[in-house]
């Protein structure tokens, strides 16, 4: 089966500092479960997982100072 077939998309997920976390998934819930395999627990607890846009990769230079 081709990943074409599987939309992913970007994610910005709000954090407790006030900054941003990058995601990518199919879904936010994907996207943090793919963020929760590099970072350690104590980082995904700063994620406000209920606090997120969906964004396109041409709008990311729009967010770069927003990243934590």
């Amino acid at each position: 089966m081709s990943s074409f077939s599987n939309p992913h998309y970007m994610y910005l997920f709000s954090l407790k500092n006030g900054k941003k976390k990058l995601a990518y998934g199919q879904s936010p819930e994907d996207a943090l479960e793919i963020l929760s395999y590099r970072l350690t627990a104590e980082e995904m607890d700063q994620i406000l997982r209920d606090q997120y846009i969906k964004i396109n990769q041409r709008k990311l230079q729009e967010h770069i100072d927003e990243l934590g």
